[in-house]
């Protein structure tokens, strides 16, 4: 019994990685919109983690449709279920196509940092830009508000993996907004040599 516990112990000291978990709270960009959720980034990104020496569970707990609120609302119980030692929130981008007062996307963001935090989890923001379709003094406005909650709130922002996407239209669905399964293999890799930052 003694020489068993001996093994697990050395395990855990060989690899400090071991039982990390990244909870990754997000929209359709992130729930594998019209594909099997396998084939998400989400999904993929564990092996681009492993290949950088980071050994991270990855729970994907995204959700088509969802805005800040959403999230907001949601994460309480994410946070006890999991338990995770990070949480990368990318949401807005529904907020965004509907409307809402930059205010209260900023308020719900900033209330979701501090409810990670509050979990002993750490936070990271992914960076959200929508099409210009309320004009650009909304869309600017939009877009300021991800960098402004990260200075303020001291935490990592990770760029918006979509523009590297949307470069290439055959990586890109018939309505504009969402990347193809073709395209996942590649946003993992690059959120993953983004988050390799942070871990």
């Amino acid at each position: 019994m003694m020489r068993l516990l001996s093994f697990v112990l050395i395990i855990f000291c060989l690899n400090p990685a071991y039982g990390k978990t990244l909870l990754i709270l997000g929209d359709s960009l992130s729930a594998g919109y019209q594909m099997p959720i396998e084939k998400a980034w989400p999904s993929l990104i564990t092996h681009d983690l492993a290949e950088k020496g980071q050994n991270i569970q990855v729970i994907n707990a995204s959700i088509s449709g969802d805005t800040t609120g959403n999230g907001l609302a949601r994460l309480p119980n994410l946070l006890s279920l999991h338990q995770p030692d990070y949480v990368l929130i990318e949401l807005g981008a529904n907020d965004g196509l509907r409307g809402f007062p930059p205010n209260l996307i900023q308020t719900n963001l900033v209330n979701m940092i501090e409810m990670v935090r509050s979990a002993q989890a750490k936070p990271i923001l992914m960076q959200i830009h929508v099409l210009p379709n309320y004009g650009k003094r909304y869309t600017e406005a939009f877009s300021a508000i991800y960098p402004q909650v990260a200075e303020k709130q001291k935490i990592p922002l990770l760029p918006f993996f979509l523009e590297g996407v949307v470069i290439k239209p055959e990586w890109m669905m018939s309505d504009g907004l969402h990347p193809k399964p073709e395209a996942q293999a590649w946003i993992a890799n690059f959120v993953a040599n983004q988050l390799i930052n942070y871990l």
